[in-house]
């Protein structure tokens, strides 16, 4: 694909991902650059646009509330945003085990949302069956590149698959606070944060970072990212149940990071993720 250069400065610029989930509908918000003179806990709450109120129990059948007694058998739940595979759209994958239905609600979701699904299909891999779509902006007919709307798209998709399979609530971050049951097994941030830079040719390296997963996280990556003036050229994000792996196509000054500067955003990427209460002026 024709990587699109996401410089990173107060002015987001584009950044792409790839999704999947059952999303619930969420009203977009304004794309605005995250502050860096923010709190933890201010920029999570920012970011948390759902409405709980909309989590409405009585339109979830008996089947799904009757799954929530046993756990045992709950699918991981996978949502999967891929912007580095086609240079027109942007890529969401969403498996649930076999439980997913025709996802209607989430298509409607995203046009809510100011998006269009251009295509669609579904296929099976073993017992999981996953479902794609390609997203463009109804009034671009682009693909999302605003990483405040792909954070929205994560949160709604999420949302829904939380309200029409609440069986998936113990298996989500977000089950925590919006649903019907929370994640038995709580992640150690400190333990769950892996972070390392790979080579990816001379003009561009790879950032990987895996890490417990929550509301504003990509907003915080990129954020962090923009401080120290490095470029996001293609981004995918993937949110597996409580953990989120997130793989990102970086440069400096046009070229791939080189040792000291990989060390510099692994640190910094590092400390803000890991402790997620800390209050960022005190950095």
């Amino acid at each position: 694909m024709a990587a699109t250069r996401a410089l990173l400065s107060p002015s987001f610029t584009p950044i792409h991902v790839t999704w999947a989930h059952d999303p619930l509908l969420l009203p977009s918000h304004s794309s605005s650059v995250v502050s860096l003179h923010q709190s933890r806990k201010d920029l999570s709450r920012r970011m948390i646009v759902v409405n709980a109120s909309a989590y409405d129990l009585n339109s979830v059948g008996s089947a799904s509330l009757r799954a929530i007694g046993s756990l045992d058998n709950v699918p991981m739940p996978v949502v999967l945003i891929d912007q580095d595979s086609d240079a027109n759209a942007t890529i969401v994958q969403i498996s649930f085990g076999d439980r997913l239905g025709a996802l209607i609600d989430t298509m409607k979701a995203l046009k809510e949302l100011g998006l269009a699904v251009s295509k669609g299909s579904v296929y099976t891999e073993g017992s999981v069956k996953k479902t794609k779509f390609f997203i463009t902006q109804l009034d671009t007919g682009r693909k999302v590149e605003d990483p405040d709307m792909l954070e929205s798209i994560r949160l709604t998709i999420i949302g829904n698959m939380l309200k029409y399979h609440p069986e998936s609530s113990a298996q989500l971050a977000m089950g925590e606070v919006f649903g019907i049951k929370p994640p038995e097994k709580k992640l150690d941030v400190d333990i769950a944060t892996h972070i390392h830079v790979e080579e990816d040719g001379p003009k561009r390296s790879l950032l990987c970072i895996e890490t417990a997963d929550r509301a504003g996280l990509l907003g915080e990556i990129i954020s962090v990212i923009a401080d120290i003036n490095i470029d996001v050229e293609s981004a995918e994000i993937e949110t597996e149940g409580l953990v989120a792996k997130d793989k990102f196509h970086v440069s400096y000054g046009g070229a791939a990071l080189n040792k000291s500067m990989s060390q510099v955003l692994v640190n910094c990427l590092r400390y803000y993720l890991r402790r997620p209460e800390t209050d960022i002026d005190s950095y």
